[in-house]
């Protein structure tokens, strides 16, 4: 039998709390070849604002998926939550109990309130399972959960701290912090112990429980004074908002496993760092902080890998590749790349993404070149390099960041023009067309590509291309169809219309109301949603009226809504007539005819 150990003070001391926790501070320093990562899961099945009845799950799931050559070092279990505390848990089935508790205590509103975290250092199972799945179960909160959803600060969730080391890492000092200090309104934390031989590549991460999303009155991060993000997952005015930097989650209800660039808000030499979390209204809990922090270095190289241009344009896409091979360190993101035209600067792109070592990142940048300039032409781009020749980052290499490649560019004779097609209108602008003939007839050379699209947008995207060029059914019209030309080196682009027009309505005289499918009712192509203000009225064949209908009426099936009414509303067999008020200007006459009606 699972044994619980219960905190039940809980109850006994409801109106005695104050409010306390403890303090961040240091508990573990690594110094080597070291980084970390986070991974966890919360227990909220949604945001605790947005839950409509209050429940929690008593388990989940996160998956540890380390690099092959990442040494798990140590690892380090939290688990946290709302009421007095549940400090008996499953690690994937092995029984856990805590080596270190945490709590806080807060009075809100009247109601006595307790939270609750724990550690337990688990490195032995985690180097023993490595990669994969890892799911705590047994954290029962349910008790507490009612009373705490009250005022939406029910919670409950865990994490794993993973320090571990890599011979292809550069030199790191790590840190890992913990306690237990709570907002609102502001905490202060004073991360003491640095030693910042270099800025660059610098991170810092969090482990912080009840963040809501939808709550960030007066919520900011500083480091040093210095407004933190990471947009858009952690905005600067939302930084803790159940959010997974890790892995770019947002589901993360009511914790935070969130990690920010220290660089540029931590300066070399120093050896502390104060942070300071403010808040009006949230109730965010910081339980521990990692900082990482080295000295190596990138190396940035780039490259032209192909080059887009259009025919009779001045526009030239450049397709390109920044590779960070021959370095010490990664590459961080958004650095500058300096665009020159036969040696003069005409403008400048950026990276996007962080560049590990041995990694690369590639992108696409669009320049119009100026009037004037002729082909062929030299374009250059240069990495780490602003309008000014100015670098932003420390590199191994200073001399490899340039890349200069000769460009042609093509044209070709304007495309013909193609003459619009009209349709009969068979409901609500919806038309059948055919454009076969144009494939060939807007072709330059027996080899070039033609293709039809329903949109510019899909032209530009190259999707939703149109295949049935014959019987092409147009949703809604006036509809205009672009056509790409392509004849291997650059293409030209134009377009025609579809239009439909109410076409004559066509009258199917013969109703057989066998309920066999076939000609049940009284059809008329080209009448119901073109025609919206008809009206038909049906005769017998002594001219009674015996139906009306119109757009908003069901096909006639042979039952009379109108005159003497016998034989449950059915009419006999035979012949009737029929006149058809189109009631539209280009039709002014009424349509006569009879059908006939047979079982």
């Amino acid at each position: 039998m699972n044994t619980k150990l219960w905190y039940c003070v809980f109850i006994v001391n409801l109106f005695s709390f104050s409010s306390f926790g403890q303090d961040i501070s240091l508990y573990q320093q690594y110094n080597g070849r070291y980084d970390f990562t986070f991974i966890g899961n919360t227990l909220n099945p949604n945001e605790n604002s947005f839950m409509q009845v209050a429940q929690i799950n008593t388990s989940s799931s996160a998956v540890l998926s380390l690099n092959p050559n990442d040494v798990i070092e140590n690892a380090y279990l939290y688990w946290a939550g709302c009421g007095p505390g549940d400090f008996e848990v499953k690690l994937n089935g092995q029984t856990i109990i805590p080596d270190r508790t945490f709590s806080h205590q807060r009075t809100s509103n009247g109601m006595a309130l307790e939270y609750f975290s724990t550690f337990t250092d688990i490195t032995n199972q985690v180097q023993t399972t490595g990669n994969g799945t890892y799911t705590l179960s047994d954290l029962d909160l349910t008790p507490w959960v009612p009373y705490y959803f009250q005022n939406r600060t029910n919670f409950g969730g865990w994490a794993i701290i993973v320090i571990y080391k890599n011979n292809a890492l550069p030199l790191n000092q790590l840190n890992v912090y913990d306690g237990f200090q709570v907002i609102p309104n502001q905490i202060l934390i004073t991360l003491n112990s640095l030693n910042v031989i270099d800025n660059q590549n610098s991170k810092i991460g969090f482990l912080a429980w009840e963040g809501d999303v939808d709550i960030a009155n007066g919520e900011s991060l500083f480091i040093n004074n210095n407004p933190i993000s990471n947009p858009p997952l952690n905005p600067v005015s939302n930084a803790f908002n159940g959010t997974n930097s890790f892995t770019n989650a947002s589901n993360l209800y009511n914790m935070d496993l969130d990690v920010y660039d220290l660089e540029n808000n931590i300066q070399i030499g120093d050896t502390s760092a104060n942070i300071r979390m403010t808040s009006s209204q949230d109730i965010v809990m910081i339980n521990a902080i990692v900082t990482k922090l080295n000295s190596q270095l990138p190396d940035a190289v780039i490259a032209i890998d192909r080059v887009s241009t259009e025919c009779n344009s001045r526009a030239v896409t450049l397709h390109y590749t920044v590779s960070n091979f021959e370095a010490t360190a990664d590459i961080p993101a958004h650095i500058p790349i300096a665009i020159y035209l036969n040696g003069t600067y005409i403008q400048s792109t950026q990276t996007q993404n962080l560049i590990p070592i041995d990694g690369s990142e590639s992108g696409a940048v669009l320049i119009n070149l100026p009037e004037g300039v002729t082909s062929p032409f030299e374009i250059q781009l240069v990495v780490d390099e602003d309008e000014n020749h100015h670098g932003t980052i420390a590199e191994l290499r200073e001399n490899n960041n340039t890349f200069s490649q000769n460009i042609l560019l093509y044209t070709s004779e304007p495309l013909g023009t193609l003459n619009e097609l009209v349709s009969c209108n068979e409901g609500y602008s919806v038309g059948t067309f055919d454009f076969s003939s144009y494939e060939m007839q807007i072709k330059q050379n027996p080899t070039d590509v033609v293709t039809f699209y329903p949109s510019a947008i899909d032209l530009q995207n190259e999707t939703n291309a149109i295949t049935n060029l014959s019987n092409y059914v147009a949703p809604a019209t006036p509809m205009e169809i672009f056509v790409k030309v392509d004849n291997g080196n650059c293409f030209n682009i134009t377009s025609f219309l579809l239009k439909t027009k109410k076409c004559k309505p066509i009258v199917y005289n013969f109703i057989s109301r066998n309920n066999d499918g076939i000609n049940d009712t009284f059809r008329i192509k080209g009448l119901r949603d073109v025609f919206l203000n008809y009206k038909l009225n049906v005769y017998n064949r002594w001219g009674k009226l015996v139906w009306t209908g119109n757009n908003y009426t069901p096909e006639w099936d042979g039952v009379a809504d109108q005159g003497f009414i016998v034989n449950n509303q059915e009419t006999t067999n035979g012949t009737y007539y029929y006149s058809l008020e189109l009631n539209d200007a280009d039709y002014p006459t009424p349509l006569y005819g009879y059908l006939y009606l047979s079982e």
